[in-house]
Formats: C-alpha cells, sequence, structure tokens
C-alpha cells in the first residue's frame, strides 16, 4: 500500500465525527480494559450490536478504537493493583507493579502508555506494508504447529514466572491444561471431568478464573499485609524522556515484531504475544536480574508486543477471513454484518478498505496516548486510597465481571474457588500466569491434538517432522535445558 493512499484515507477521517466516535470509543474501551473482568472481547462485542445502524466506516471507528483502548487499558490495574485488567497485560504485572511499589506508578504508566502506543503504530505499519505476506505465513501453520505452539508459550510463560524454581512455574502451566479440559470435548461432544454437575457441561469460563486467580488472590494478600503497610508514590514525570525509550530501542523494535507475527497466527492473541516478548527481552538484555523487580525494559517489551499483536491479529481477518485472536473475531463478525467481506477477494471488491482500517489504527492510536497520558494522575490516586475501602470496591468489580459474562452464580463461586487456590499458589511460590495461560491455550492445543491425529489416523511423527514444528520443538527445548543446573554445568565444562 503506498503512503499516498493511507495519508488520503487518514485526511478523509480527520472530521468530527471520526475523531468523537475515536476518542470516546477508546475510553471506553481503557476504561473496559481497567476493571478486571471485562475484556477486550467483551468490549468490542457489547458496542457491535450499538452500532448496527452506523455507517460501516464509522462502524470500524467505533470497535477498532474500543480494541486498542481495551488492551492497552488492562496495564493500568496491573501497573497500580497487580491485576491484569485483560489476559494480554498478566506479563505487565511482573515489573509494572514492583514500579508502582516503589513509587514509579505515574511513569510506569507513561511508559506503558508510550510502549502502547509505539507497539499500535509498529502494527499499522506492518498491516499496510505485509498483510499479504504475513497471510501466507499464517496460512502454513497446521494443527500440529498449532499443539506445539501451546506448550511452547506454557514453558516460556512457566519459566519467566518462576525464576528460583521452574518446575513450580511448568507444573502450574501443566494444570492449567488440564483445569481447560473440564467440560464437552470440541469435537465429539462427550462430557469430561463433569461428574454429573450440569453446570460443568460447558466448561469453567475464563473470566471467573482469571479474575479469582489474579484479583482475589491479590485482595487476600493486600488485606493480610499490616495496617500500616502504604504504597507513597508522587508523579514526578509522565511522559518518559527520547533517551529512555530510545536506550531499549532494540527491545522496541525486537517486541513489536513478536507481536505483529504472533498477532498473524490465528487463534493465538495479544498474551501468548506479550509472554514471549517479555522472555525475548529477559535473554537478550544486559541485566537481566532486574527483570521482575521493576524493570523497565521488561514492561517496555510486553506492552509493546501485546499492542502490536492487534495490527497483527487484523491481518489475518482481512486477508483470509480468519481472525488472529478473540477480540478480532468479534471484529471481523462485526464486518460482515455491515456488508464488508473480508478474504482474499477483500482488495478486489473494496480496494482502498485496508487503507481505510490502517488510517482507523492511526487514528485509534492518537486518541489513546492523548487519553493515557492525561489520565495519568488522576489513576495514580488509586494508590493512595485506603485498602479497606479500596479492595471491597475491587472484589465487587471482581464479582460483576465473572458475573456479566453468562449471567451465572456458578461462576462467581468459581471465581471464590480459585482465587483460595491462587492465594495459595502465591503462598507456595507457585506463580499464576502460567496456570492461566495454560487455561487460555488448553482448548487450541486439544483441538488441534485431536483434528491432527484425526488427518493423520494416529501417527504421531508429524509433529516432529513439519519444519515449523521442528523450530518450536528445538525453542522449547533451549528453554528447558537452559534452566538446567546440570546443562549448565556441562556447558561451562566445555567452555574450560
Amino acid at each position: 500500500m503506498s503512503i499516498s493512499v493511507l495519508f488520503s484515507e487518514f485526511l478523509e477521517l480527520m472530521n468530527p465525527t471520526s475523531i468523537f466516535n475515536a476518542f470516546w470509543a477508546t475510553g471506553f474501551g481503557i476504561i473496559v480494559g481497567m476493571l478486571p473482568g471485562l475484556t477486550a472481547t467483551m468490549g468490542v462485542a457489547l458496542l457491535t450490536g450499538l452500532t448496527f445502524r452506523f455507517m460501516p466506516e464509522q462502524a470500524m471507528v467505533v470497535l477498532i478504537s474500543t480494541y486498542v483502548g481495551s488492551i492497552y487499558g488492562g496495564s493500568r490495574s496491573a501497573i497500580l493493583l497487580n491485576i491484569p485488567g485483560t489476559p494480554a497485560n498478566a506479563a505487565t504485572c511482573i515489573d509494572g507493579n514492583p514500579l508502582a511499589r516503589r513509587g514509579e506508578a505515574g511513569y510506569a504508566i507513561g511508559l506503558a502508555t508510550t510502549s502502547s502506543g509505539i507497539g499500535t503504530f509498529f502494527g499499522l505499519v506492518c498491516l499496510a506494508v505485509f498483510s499479504p505476506l504475513l497471510g501466507k505465513i499464517a496460512l502454513q501453520f497446521g494443527s500440529w504447529e498449532f499443539f506445539v505452539l501451546s506448550i511452547f508459550g506454557i514453558v516460556i510463560c512457566g519459566n519467566l514466572t518462576a525464576p528460583k524454581d521452574p518446575l513450580k512455574g511448568w507444573i502450574a502451566g501443566i494444570a492449567g491444561l488440564l483445569l481447560s479440559q473440564v467440560g464437552q470435548d470440541p469435537i465429539q461432544a462427550l462430557p469430561r471431568f463433569t461428574f454429573g454437575q450440569l453446570q460443568l457441561m460447558g466448561g469453567l469460563s475464563l473470566i471467573p478464573v482469571l479474575v479469582g486467580a489474579y484479583g482475589v488472590g491479590e485482595i487476600i494478600e493486600v488485606m493480610q499485609r499490616p495496617r500500616d503497610y502504604t504504597v507513597r508514590t508522587k508523579v514526578r514525570q509522565v511522559i518518559p524522556p527520547l533517551r529512555d525509550l530510545f536506550r531499549y530501542w532494540k527491545t522496541i523494535i525486537r517486541s513489536g515484531i513478536i507481536g505483529v507475527l504472533v498477532g498473524a497466527i490465528p487463534g493465538v492473541g495479544e498474551d501468548t504475544a506479550s509472554w514471549i516478548a517479555y522472555d525475548t527481552a529477559k535473554r537478550f538484555s544486559d541485566h537481566p536480574e532486574e527483570f521482575g523487580k521493576g524493570s523497565h525494559e521488561g514492561l517496555i517489551a510486553a506492552e509493546t508486543a501485546n499492542n502490536a499483536c492487534i495490527g497483527g491479529a487484523v491481518i489475518p481477518v482481512l486477508t483470509l477471513a480468519v481472525p488472529g485472536s478473540a477480540p478480532a473475531a468479534v471484529l471481523l463478525a462485526a464486518m460482515w454484518l455491515h456488508g464488508i467481506r473480508p478474504g482474499p477477494l477483500l482488495p478486489i471488491e473494496q480496494p482502498f478498505f485496508i487503507g481505510t482500517v490502517t488510517a482507523i489504527f492511526l487514528l485509534s492510536t492518537i486518541a489513546m496516548t492523548v487519553l493515557g497520558l492525561s489520565l495519568v494522575r488522576p489513576l495514580v490516586k488509586v494508590l493512595q486510597v485506603p485498602r479497606m475501602i479500596l479492595m471491597p470496591v475491587v472484589f465487587t468489580l471482581c464479582c460483576v465481571g465473572s458475573f456479566a459474562v453468562s449471567g451465572r452464580l456458578f461462576d462467581v463461586y468459581l471465581m471464590f474457588l480459585f482465587g483460595i487456590l491462587g492465594y495459595f499458589m502465591r503462598r507456595n511460590d507457585f506463580p499464576a500466569a502460567p496456570m492461566v495461560l495454560g487455561f487460555i491455550l488448553g482448548p487450541m492445543a486439544d483441538d488441534n491434538f485431536r483434528r491432527a491425529m484425526i488427518i493423520t489416523g494416529g501417527d504421531l511423527s508429524p509433529f516432529f517432522t513439519r519444519p515449523i514444528s521442528i523450530i518450536l520443538w528445538l525453542l522449547t527445548f533451549a528453554v528447558v535445558l537452559g534452566r538446567s543446573t546440570l546443562f549448565r554445568k556441562m556447558l561451562r565444562s566445555l567452555k574450560k
């Protein structure tokens, strides 16, 4: 796509209606992302029905702005409360909350905002330039690659979140993988691990699991602290100096590339992108010991990748009519609702639509950056609210978020159960993030493993012989062996 086409499409969008829709929808998305239990998928789905009578272009402005704002908004609660507003911001908690605890909440939010803006901008550039190419790469992933990719994501997450004992992280990830199998299997609809309970036939919902493990577990943890425990923070600086961002330019570019590539793979999503980018940043960092203790580089990597993933996730939507993430799936449905037919024929039927979507992303990025930086000071005051007042409010939001998914009281009970489980996992140094990621990736692993076995008639060899699968297995084993004490001793002896 030429720059002139993109510029002309952007100029067409610069009218009062589009600007107003972009700003209010982005603000709505930020609020949805901040509230525990309300995800980007829910925000986009909620507004899809409300935009039914909108013109297609304005409907896309509203929905894409909500998508961008929601993925970014989850970083606010992750930094201030150590509760990721969306699954995409789980990696942000690792360094974002420690920064807030040591008095740098304003700077952390400013850093997350600028990183998110850069990541979204990187994603829209790749959306404009590499749509056909990345669409072909994503098409190379079969059921075998998706299964191995699931295992790779869990191993990476377990390795990152349990620095002292990665085995505990991997155990938590496998536990999440097993919990995701509760309910009817996706191929034959046979009940599994339901124990005759009708409420379990539909499986365990993601939002109660996420909110319970992170939200309720964090609430119990905070309420156990000494009465005089407070987080003192002053907003001395919000906008990071350019030298701070330029210092990590390699991390920003690397994380942006990872986000776009992961987003272009159908069905993976922003949460996996942020974990892979965080792991890669730690491996290439000059100061890996700072990760998990308030590393600026770790926060930048996570927030750049999950927002760059948005542009990547829209690429297969436009080129293949296959969503790259759950919010992108709702966006795809909205396009069909408004008479837009994504897929290989889109450039022929609507040759300028990709340019329009790219211009909308640019407008949404501007709105997100402006709103994000202007609302830092009011939001940092959350840390000054006494915990005896704040925690009941957060707990109420957790209950509302869990109940709002499907209107079942059972989901609230499920949230309590996983809250208690999350608390005991914290007390025994078992990280919650691998369990949640395993729960998210479990259906994808299960569905693709069984489909692959049906295609090959039970032959396991393609899992280990297909080129992309081999690369993913090698990366997985490299992560595991890299944490093995025996393997590291062998490497030291070889060096000597």
